[in-house]
């Protein structure tokens, strides 16, 4: 597939099936924060090694503000007028931190090989296009807020 089509693929809003993937997904994720934040971060300083700086040394309590901003960021997605305000914030915060937009491509690739090495076989093509979908919105607007003001 090329990178249009993956785009193709992945605009338009979350479907049904999409919504309850996540959802079923995120309940599994949710349920063992602890490998999975660590796998998170494991693979996300892989792929960029310069963003180790901005957190801080322990990541056992990142842990649980990771899998709590997730479950924002799925809410959101799911439910955009629920907090209409939190995508702002959230932009403002991670940018206040030093978060360019260059950074969120190499936090997709390590979310979508966590959230894959974490469900194992439950994880599907479907999956990856609905964690995918809801991550492109999720960063666009985070992104488009982290300039503002």
């Amino acid at each position: 597939m090329t990178e249009s089509e993956r785009q193709q693929d992945i605009s338009g809003p979350v479907s049904a099936e999409e919504e309850r993937l996540l959802r079923e997904s995120l309940e599994r994720l949710r349920s063992d924060f602890d490998v999975f934040s660590t796998r998170f971060y494991e693979a996300l300083f892989r792929r960029e090694p310069a963003l180790r700086k901005m957190f801080r040394d322990d990541l056992t309590g990142q842990g649980m503000k990771f899998i709590t901003t997730l479950d924002e960021v799925v809410s959101h997605v799911l439910e955009p007028a629920a907090n209409p305000g939190k995508l702002s914030e959230l932009g403002s915060y991670h940018a206040s931190l030093g978060v360019v937009p260059e950074h969120f491509a190499p936090m997709e690739e390590a979310l979508i090989d966590t959230i894959r090495s974490v469900l194992g076989d439950a994880y599907s093509a479907e999956h990856e296009r609905a964690w995918r979908k809801a991550y492109a919105q999720i960063a666009a607007t985070m992104i488009a807020e982290s300039g503002k003001p």
